[in-house]
């Protein structure tokens, strides 16, 4: 067994160094805006707050959480990203799959038409007309069938199929299957590490969304949690918030609310997180081919 030298110790206290200090980086900001949303609003206002809290409460939390229409945004961001990562997804897969055969016709004129799009967009004008004109403005399509393909994530897709062993496809062929058995029962099954990753950046793209609701969406009973959160937030830096009590506009501070405001949205994708990591790993291909 190889005996480490100083160098070799000095190296891994200086990597261990490097990752500790990442870590710090990420977690103390996290940390900082959980104190604020749970600390007493004079500790937040005079500037107290470091990365532990001060004079614990939860009123701030209870005023942004509160209302109806909260539960009901939350309810509309549920369904706009369940369907539209699980759209999105299917999408994406079937996308790529053609594209990963190098051998079609056409198909690097076909990929240069993909890849120029993910550079080059018509801007927004010509986006919020064209929604008009398929009369989707209030409608909550107009929030997911933008963004059902991302060539980006298309990409990593047909990058991992292009990883998969052709023989798999070979021998599914040569029992009969067609292309769409072949993708749906052989390629997608041994690619749910990439789809899971791809669904997870999805869900957090179609949960974080707030510019394009606000374009889009007028009618309040359509509000997504990112825009609700949003009207918090400039409500709270308003001085005539006038549905808010006395009691409210003494409790409650527009740090406070918008460090409130950062924990309720994230705290769903933190749940979900989980369930998706052990997807995080290599593909199940290990014994799927045998020589």
């Amino acid at each position: 067994m190889h005996k480490k030298t100083i160098g070799d110790w000095s190296l891994d206290i200086a990597v261990y160094l490097v990752l500790l200090l990442s870590g710090l980086a990420t977690l103390l900001p996290l940390a900082n805006v959980l104190s604020k949303a749970i600390s007493d609003e004079a500790a937040v206002v005079s500037g107290r707050v470091g990365i532990f809290p001060v004079g614990f409460q939860l009123d701030t939390m209870k005023h942004v959480v509160s209302s109806a229409q909260f539960l009901h945004s939350i309810g509309v961001s549920l369904l706009i990203t369940v369907v539209g990562t699980a759209l999105a997804i299917l999408l994406t897969a079937v996308t790529a799959y053609p594209l990963s055969k190098r051998h079609l016709p056409g198909i690097s004129f076909i990929m240069l038409l993909f890849i120029f799009t993910m550079l080059f967009n018509g801007g927004i004008i010509p986006n919020y007309l064209l929604m008009k004109q398929l009369h989707l403005i209030n409608s909550l399509w107009s929030l997911m069938l933008p963004a059902l393909i991302s060539v980006f994530n298309m990409l990593v897709i047909k990058s991992y199929y292009e990883s998969l062993p052709e023989a798999l496809e070979e021998s599914a062929r040569m029992d009969g299957a067609r292309n769409f058995t072949i993708l749906f029962r052989i390629i997608i099954p041994l690619s749910v590490p990439v789809i899971a990753t791809i669904a997870l950046f999805y869900a957090v793209y179609f949960w974080n969304d707030y510019f394009h609701p606000m374009l889009y969406i007028n009618d309040a009973k359509l509000k997504p949690l990112q825009l609700y959160l949003r009207d918090i937030v400039m409500d709270a830096d308003s001085s005539n918030a006038a549905n808010k009590s006395i009691d409210d506009l003494m409790n409650v501070s527009p740090e406070g609310v918008r460090a409130a405001t950062v924990i309720a949205s994230i705290i769903p994708m933190l749940l979900v997180y989980p369930y998706l990591q052990k997807h995080f790993v290599k593909g199940v291909l290990i014994g799927s081919v045998k020589g």
